[in-house]
Protein backbone atom coordinates (compact mmCIF):
# COMPACT_ATOMS: atom_id res chain seq x y z
CA UNK A 1 0.00 0.00 0.00
CA UNK A 2 2.91 2.34 0.62
CA UNK A 3 3.19 3.19 -3.03
CA UNK A 4 -0.19 3.77 -3.55
CA UNK A 5 -0.90 7.73 -3.90
CA UNK A 6 -4.10 9.68 -4.76
CA UNK A 7 -3.06 10.88 -8.54
CA UNK A 8 -3.07 6.55 -9.19
CA UNK A 9 -6.53 6.11 -7.04
CA UNK A 10 -8.20 9.15 -8.49
CA UNK A 11 -9.36 7.70 -11.95
CA UNK A 12 -10.99 4.61 -9.52
CA UNK A 13 -12.79 7.30 -7.47
CA UNK A 14 -13.70 9.11 -10.62
CA UNK A 15 -15.34 6.26 -12.73
CA UNK A 16 -16.77 5.44 -9.48
CA UNK A 17 -18.59 8.45 -9.28
CA UNK A 18 -19.59 8.35 -12.90
CA UNK A 19 -21.12 4.90 -12.74
CA UNK A 20 -23.19 5.95 -9.40
CA UNK A 21 -24.74 9.20 -10.39
CA UNK A 22 -24.97 7.26 -13.77
CA UNK A 23 -27.69 5.30 -11.91
CA UNK A 24 -28.87 8.66 -10.12
CA UNK A 25 -29.84 10.18 -13.73
CA UNK A 26 -31.69 7.24 -14.77
CA UNK A 27 -33.64 6.84 -11.73
CA UNK A 28 -34.34 10.76 -11.44
CA UNK A 29 -35.07 11.09 -15.26
CA UNK A 30 -37.40 7.95 -14.89
CA UNK A 31 -39.17 9.19 -11.51
CA UNK A 32 -38.83 12.85 -11.99
CA UNK A 33 -37.65 13.06 -8.71
CA UNK A 34 -37.02 16.94 -8.77
CA UNK A 35 -36.79 18.77 -5.42
CA UNK A 36 -38.07 22.19 -6.30
CA UNK A 37 -41.08 20.63 -8.58
CA UNK A 38 -41.84 18.80 -4.77
CA UNK A 39 -42.18 22.04 -3.47
CA UNK A 40 -44.02 23.35 -6.60
CA UNK A 41 -46.33 20.42 -6.27
CA UNK A 42 -47.23 21.49 -2.49
CA UNK A 43 -47.72 25.26 -3.48
CA UNK A 44 -49.52 24.92 -6.47
CA UNK A 45 -51.26 21.68 -6.47
CA UNK A 46 -51.55 20.50 -2.41
CA UNK A 47 -49.80 17.24 -4.16
CA UNK A 48 -47.29 16.04 -1.63
CA UNK A 49 -45.92 12.99 -3.58
CA UNK A 50 -42.67 13.72 -5.18
CA UNK A 51 -42.02 15.56 -1.41
CA UNK A 52 -42.38 12.03 0.00
CA UNK A 53 -39.73 10.67 -2.45
CA UNK A 54 -37.59 13.19 -1.53
CA UNK A 55 -37.69 12.56 2.37
CA UNK A 56 -37.89 9.08 1.89
CA UNK A 57 -34.36 8.87 -0.27
CA UNK A 58 -32.83 11.13 2.77
CA UNK A 59 -34.19 8.79 5.11
CA UNK A 60 -32.30 5.87 2.87
CA UNK A 61 -29.13 7.84 2.87
CA UNK A 62 -29.17 8.63 6.28
CA UNK A 63 -28.97 5.40 7.31
CA UNK A 64 -26.86 3.58 4.71
CA UNK A 65 -24.57 7.19 6.07
CA UNK A 66 -24.72 6.23 9.40
CA UNK A 67 -24.54 2.31 9.23
CA UNK A 68 -20.67 3.22 6.98
CA UNK A 69 -19.62 5.46 9.88
CA UNK A 70 -20.66 3.32 12.76
CA UNK A 71 -19.36 -0.09 10.84
CA UNK A 72 -15.30 1.81 10.66
CA UNK A 73 -15.94 2.09 6.62
CA UNK A 74 -15.90 6.01 6.70
CA UNK A 75 -15.90 9.09 9.05
CA UNK A 76 -18.41 11.34 8.30
CA UNK A 77 -16.91 13.36 11.05
CA UNK A 78 -13.73 14.40 7.93
CA UNK A 79 -16.92 15.72 5.60
CA UNK A 80 -16.89 19.77 4.96
CA UNK A 81 -20.69 19.39 6.33
CA UNK A 82 -19.64 18.10 10.28
CA UNK A 83 -16.47 20.28 10.83
CA UNK A 84 -16.68 22.25 13.74
CA UNK A 85 -17.27 25.96 12.12
CA UNK A 86 -20.87 26.47 11.93
CA UNK A 87 -21.38 29.39 9.17
CA UNK A 88 -24.54 29.98 9.96
CA UNK A 89 -25.41 32.89 8.59
CA UNK A 90 -23.68 32.43 5.24
CA UNK A 91 -26.00 28.60 5.31
CA UNK A 92 -29.18 31.02 5.70
CA UNK A 93 -28.09 33.44 2.80
CA UNK A 94 -26.73 30.77 0.45
CA UNK A 95 -29.88 28.48 1.03
CA UNK A 96 -32.74 31.18 0.45
CA UNK A 97 -30.99 32.60 -2.73
CA UNK A 98 -30.43 28.87 -3.88
CA UNK A 99 -34.34 28.24 -3.14
CA UNK A 100 -35.36 31.71 -4.87
CA UNK A 101 -32.79 30.39 -8.06
CA UNK A 102 -34.25 27.04 -8.84
CA UNK A 103 -37.28 28.25 -9.17
CA UNK A 104 -36.56 30.73 -11.80
CA UNK A 105 -34.38 28.61 -13.36
CA UNK A 106 -37.04 25.68 -13.59
CA UNK A 107 -35.13 23.09 -11.16
CA UNK A 108 -32.02 22.58 -8.84
CA UNK A 109 -28.16 22.02 -9.87
CA UNK A 110 -29.41 17.69 -10.34
CA UNK A 111 -32.47 18.85 -12.61
CA UNK A 112 -30.41 21.29 -14.33
CA UNK A 113 -27.97 18.36 -15.42
CA UNK A 114 -31.08 15.67 -16.01
CA UNK A 115 -32.65 18.24 -18.27
CA UNK A 116 -29.90 18.53 -20.51
CA UNK A 117 -29.22 15.08 -20.77
CA UNK A 118 -33.07 15.12 -22.06
CA UNK A 119 -32.03 18.22 -24.93
CA UNK A 120 -32.85 20.94 -23.07
CA UNK A 121 -31.27 24.06 -23.96
CA UNK A 122 -32.26 26.16 -21.68
CA UNK A 123 -30.42 24.22 -18.94
CA UNK A 124 -27.52 24.29 -20.65
CA UNK A 125 -27.47 27.83 -20.50
CA UNK A 126 -28.22 27.97 -16.95
CA UNK A 127 -25.31 25.04 -16.11
CA UNK A 128 -22.54 27.62 -17.79
CA UNK A 129 -23.96 30.82 -15.68
CA UNK A 130 -24.35 28.75 -12.95
CA UNK A 131 -21.09 27.59 -13.35
CA UNK A 132 -19.62 31.02 -13.87
CA UNK A 133 -21.40 32.54 -10.78
CA UNK A 134 -20.33 29.37 -8.38
CA UNK A 135 -16.54 29.80 -9.81
CA UNK A 136 -16.90 33.37 -8.54
CA UNK A 137 -18.34 32.78 -5.40
CA UNK A 138 -15.50 30.08 -4.79
CA UNK A 139 -12.29 32.33 -6.25
CA UNK A 140 -13.64 35.64 -7.61
CA UNK A 141 -15.89 38.61 -7.16
CA UNK A 142 -18.78 36.87 -5.46
CA UNK A 143 -15.75 34.88 -3.18
CA UNK A 144 -14.18 38.64 -1.69
CA UNK A 145 -18.26 39.22 -0.56
CA UNK A 146 -18.71 36.26 0.77
CA UNK A 147 -15.64 36.36 2.66
CA UNK A 148 -16.45 39.59 4.15
CA UNK A 149 -19.71 39.59 4.61
CA UNK A 150 -21.13 36.36 5.65
CA UNK A 151 -18.57 33.54 6.05
CA UNK A 152 -17.10 35.22 9.55
CA UNK A 153 -20.53 35.16 11.01
CA UNK A 154 -19.92 31.53 12.47
CA UNK A 155 -20.26 30.14 15.45
CA UNK A 156 -17.36 27.39 16.55
CA UNK A 157 -18.70 24.10 17.99
CA UNK A 158 -15.76 21.57 19.91
CA UNK A 159 -16.31 18.40 18.52
CA UNK A 160 -18.09 19.19 15.75
CA UNK A 161 -21.45 20.68 14.90
CA UNK A 162 -23.35 17.08 14.38
CA UNK A 163 -25.51 16.16 16.22
CA UNK A 164 -24.11 13.51 18.05
CA UNK A 165 -21.31 15.58 19.25
CA UNK A 166 -23.63 18.39 20.06
CA UNK A 167 -25.48 15.61 22.20
CA UNK A 168 -22.84 13.54 23.90
CA UNK A 169 -21.21 16.86 24.93
CA UNK A 170 -23.95 18.82 26.21
CA UNK A 171 -25.79 15.48 27.61
CA UNK A 172 -22.71 13.69 28.37
CA UNK A 173 -24.04 10.20 26.26
CA UNK A 174 -22.45 7.70 24.26
CA UNK A 175 -21.23 8.86 20.73
CA UNK A 176 -22.31 5.85 19.42
CA UNK A 177 -25.79 5.23 21.01
CA UNK A 178 -26.84 9.14 20.55
CA UNK A 179 -25.71 8.38 16.85
CA UNK A 180 -27.60 5.28 16.08
CA UNK A 181 -30.86 6.92 18.31
CA UNK A 182 -30.68 10.17 16.58
CA UNK A 183 -30.43 8.16 12.78
CA UNK A 184 -33.00 5.86 13.88
CA UNK A 185 -35.34 8.29 14.96
CA UNK A 186 -35.01 10.66 12.09
CA UNK A 187 -35.62 8.11 9.50
CA UNK A 188 -38.53 6.60 11.19
CA UNK A 189 -40.12 10.02 11.48
CA UNK A 190 -39.40 10.51 7.54
CA UNK A 191 -40.38 7.45 6.46
CA UNK A 192 -43.58 7.27 8.76
CA UNK A 193 -44.28 10.50 7.14
CA UNK A 194 -44.16 9.31 3.23
CA UNK A 195 -45.15 6.22 3.74
CA UNK A 196 -48.44 6.84 5.73
CA UNK A 197 -49.88 8.20 1.84
CA UNK A 198 -51.47 5.72 0.27
CA UNK A 199 -51.22 7.21 -2.81
CA UNK A 200 -47.06 7.16 -2.15
CA UNK A 201 -47.03 3.58 -1.35
CA UNK A 202 -45.84 1.91 -5.01
CA UNK A 203 -42.78 0.16 -5.10
CA UNK A 204 -41.85 2.77 -8.26
CA UNK A 205 -41.74 5.11 -5.80
CA UNK A 206 -40.08 3.58 -2.92
CA UNK A 207 -37.52 1.79 -5.12
CA UNK A 208 -36.48 4.81 -7.13
CA UNK A 209 -36.25 6.84 -3.65
CA UNK A 210 -34.48 4.31 -1.74
CA UNK A 211 -32.02 3.85 -5.36
CA UNK A 212 -31.39 7.18 -5.11
CA UNK A 213 -30.97 7.09 -1.30
CA UNK A 214 -28.13 4.48 -1.61
CA UNK A 215 -26.29 6.28 -4.31
CA UNK A 216 -25.38 8.91 -1.63
CA UNK A 217 -24.50 6.87 0.95
CA UNK A 218 -22.72 4.85 -2.03
CA UNK A 219 -21.09 8.10 -2.72
CA UNK A 220 -19.66 8.10 0.40
CA UNK A 221 -18.00 4.95 0.37
CA UNK A 222 -16.22 6.28 -2.87
CA UNK A 223 -14.61 8.65 -1.51
CA UNK A 224 -14.38 8.17 2.23
CA UNK A 225 -13.34 4.32 1.79
CA UNK A 226 -11.99 3.54 -1.44
CA UNK A 227 -10.11 6.69 -2.37
CA UNK A 228 -8.77 7.22 1.62
CA UNK A 229 -5.32 6.89 2.05
CA UNK A 230 -4.06 6.91 6.02
CA UNK A 231 -0.69 8.38 4.65
CA UNK A 232 -0.07 9.65 1.31
CA UNK A 233 3.19 8.84 0.75
CA UNK A 234 4.22 12.27 -0.67
CA UNK A 235 3.02 14.37 1.91
CA UNK A 236 3.13 11.42 4.96
CA UNK A 237 -0.86 12.68 5.91
CA UNK A 238 -4.27 11.24 4.91
CA UNK A 239 -5.67 12.15 2.40
CA UNK A 240 -8.66 11.39 0.19
CA UNK A 241 -8.52 11.33 -3.53
CA UNK A 242 -9.90 12.62 -6.43
CA UNK A 243 -11.81 15.39 -4.90
CA UNK A 244 -11.87 18.88 -5.57
CA UNK A 245 -11.69 19.87 -1.72
CA UNK A 246 -8.99 17.59 -0.30
CA UNK A 247 -12.07 15.91 1.47
CA UNK A 248 -14.28 13.22 1.66
CA UNK A 249 -17.67 13.90 -0.82
CA UNK A 250 -20.32 12.69 -1.70
CA UNK A 251 -22.91 14.01 -4.51
CA UNK A 252 -23.42 17.84 -5.09
CA UNK A 253 -24.16 19.78 -8.08
CA UNK A 254 -23.03 23.36 -7.56
CA UNK A 255 -19.38 23.65 -7.22
CA UNK A 256 -18.72 20.58 -9.08
CA UNK A 257 -20.16 22.45 -12.23
CA UNK A 258 -18.03 25.12 -11.77
CA UNK A 259 -14.70 22.79 -11.84
CA UNK A 260 -15.99 21.19 -14.98
CA UNK A 261 -16.03 25.00 -16.72
CA UNK A 262 -12.48 24.78 -15.22
CA UNK A 263 -11.16 22.02 -16.54
CA UNK A 264 -12.74 22.63 -20.13
CA UNK A 265 -11.11 25.93 -19.83
CA UNK A 266 -7.76 24.62 -18.47
CA UNK A 267 -7.43 21.09 -20.14
CA UNK A 268 -3.74 21.70 -21.24
CA UNK A 269 -2.96 21.72 -17.64
CA UNK A 270 -1.99 18.26 -16.81
CA UNK A 271 -2.18 18.76 -13.22
CA UNK A 272 -6.11 19.28 -13.65
CA UNK A 273 -8.06 15.94 -13.49
CA UNK A 274 -11.60 14.78 -13.60
CA UNK A 275 -12.48 14.47 -9.72
CA UNK A 276 -15.32 13.00 -8.02
CA UNK A 277 -17.87 15.89 -8.36
CA UNK A 278 -17.16 16.68 -11.84
CA UNK A 279 -17.52 12.55 -12.92
CA UNK A 280 -20.92 13.27 -10.62
CA UNK A 281 -21.96 16.00 -13.03
CA UNK A 282 -21.00 14.26 -15.98
CA UNK A 283 -22.55 11.05 -14.78
CA UNK A 284 -26.31 12.33 -14.22
CA UNK A 285 -26.31 13.89 -17.80
CA UNK A 286 -25.02 10.51 -19.19
CA UNK A 287 -27.63 8.87 -17.45
CA UNK A 288 -30.48 11.07 -18.48
CA UNK A 289 -29.31 10.93 -21.95
CA UNK A 290 -29.55 7.02 -21.93
CA UNK A 291 -33.23 7.27 -20.75
CA UNK A 292 -34.21 9.51 -22.55
CA UNK A 293 -32.59 8.18 -25.94
CA UNK A 294 -33.99 4.61 -24.85
CA UNK A 295 -37.62 5.86 -23.62
CA UNK A 296 -37.52 8.70 -27.17
CA UNK A 297 -37.94 11.48 -25.12
CA UNK A 298 -35.77 13.44 -26.38
CA UNK A 299 -36.35 17.06 -27.15
CA UNK A 300 -34.81 19.95 -27.98
CA UNK A 301 -35.93 22.56 -26.09
CA UNK A 302 -35.16 26.77 -26.13
CA UNK A 303 -36.38 29.74 -24.05
CA UNK A 304 -40.24 30.90 -24.91
CA UNK A 305 -39.17 34.68 -24.72
CA UNK A 306 -37.44 37.24 -23.17
CA UNK A 307 -38.70 37.01 -19.52
CA UNK A 308 -37.88 33.49 -19.79
CA UNK A 309 -34.60 34.08 -20.50
CA UNK A 310 -33.94 36.31 -17.92
CA UNK A 311 -35.47 34.42 -14.94
CA UNK A 312 -33.31 31.04 -16.23
CA UNK A 313 -29.94 33.77 -16.06
CA UNK A 314 -31.00 34.97 -12.58
CA UNK A 315 -31.93 31.65 -11.73
CA UNK A 316 -28.27 30.68 -12.55
CA UNK A 317 -26.55 33.19 -10.78
CA UNK A 318 -28.56 33.06 -7.58
CA UNK A 319 -27.98 29.15 -7.42
CA UNK A 320 -24.28 29.46 -7.94
CA UNK A 321 -23.85 31.97 -5.36
CA UNK A 322 -26.30 30.59 -2.76
CA UNK A 323 -24.94 27.03 -3.69
CA UNK A 324 -21.52 28.06 -3.22
CA UNK A 325 -21.87 30.08 -0.25
CA UNK A 326 -24.11 27.45 1.58
CA UNK A 327 -21.56 24.89 0.83
CA UNK A 328 -24.05 22.75 -0.99
CA UNK A 329 -27.43 22.38 -2.70
CA UNK A 330 -30.93 20.17 -2.29
CA UNK A 331 -28.89 17.36 -3.00
CA UNK A 332 -25.24 18.32 -1.87
CA UNK A 333 -26.71 19.69 1.54
CA UNK A 334 -30.09 18.49 1.56
CA UNK A 335 -29.54 14.51 0.65
CA UNK A 336 -25.31 14.05 1.35
CA UNK A 337 -24.81 17.15 4.30
CA UNK A 338 -28.07 15.61 6.00
CA UNK A 339 -26.92 12.08 5.85
CA UNK A 340 -23.85 12.85 8.23
CA UNK A 341 -26.55 14.66 10.68
CA UNK A 342 -24.81 18.07 10.50
CA UNK A 343 -26.58 20.78 12.22
CA UNK A 344 -25.90 23.18 9.21
CA UNK A 345 -27.35 21.03 6.48
CA UNK A 346 -30.56 21.10 8.43
CA UNK A 347 -30.60 24.92 8.74
CA UNK A 348 -29.46 25.03 4.68
CA UNK A 349 -32.14 23.11 3.85
CA UNK A 350 -34.51 24.91 5.74
CA UNK A 351 -33.40 28.12 3.63
CA UNK A 352 -33.64 26.24 0.78
CA UNK A 353 -37.09 25.00 0.88
CA UNK A 354 -38.37 28.75 2.34
CA UNK A 355 -36.76 30.53 -0.47
CA UNK A 356 -38.30 28.27 -2.91
CA UNK A 357 -41.58 28.66 -1.47
CA UNK A 358 -40.88 32.53 -1.62
CA UNK A 359 -39.54 31.92 -5.33
CA UNK A 360 -42.60 30.41 -6.50
CA UNK A 361 -45.17 32.99 -4.48
CA UNK A 362 -43.28 35.84 -6.67
CA UNK A 363 -43.93 33.81 -9.77
CA UNK A 364 -47.35 33.59 -9.15
CA UNK A 365 -47.59 37.15 -8.06
CA UNK A 366 -46.15 37.87 -11.39
CA UNK A 367 -48.51 35.71 -13.36
CA UNK A 368 -51.78 37.56 -11.41
CA UNK A 369 -50.18 40.98 -11.72
CA UNK A 370 -49.47 41.00 -15.60
CA UNK A 371 -53.18 39.07 -16.42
Amino acid sequence: MGDITPAALAPTVAWAAFALAFVFGIVAQRSNFCTMGAVSDIVNLGDWTRMRMWLTAIAVALLGSQALHLGGLVDLSKSIYASPNLTWLSALVGGLCFGFGMTLASGCGSKTLLRIGSGNLKSLVVFIVLGISAYMTLKGLFGVWRAAALDPAAITLAGGQDLPSLLVRDAGLDASVARIGIALLLAAALLAFSLRSAEFRTLDNIASSAVIGLVIAAGWYVSGHIGYLAEDPNTLQEAFAGTNSGRMESFSFVAPMAYTLELLMLWSDKSRIVTFGIAAALGVVAGSFAWSLATRSFRLEGFRDAEDTANHLLGGVLMGFGGVTALGCTVGQGMSGVSTLALGSLITLSAIIIGAVAGLRYQIWRVERSG
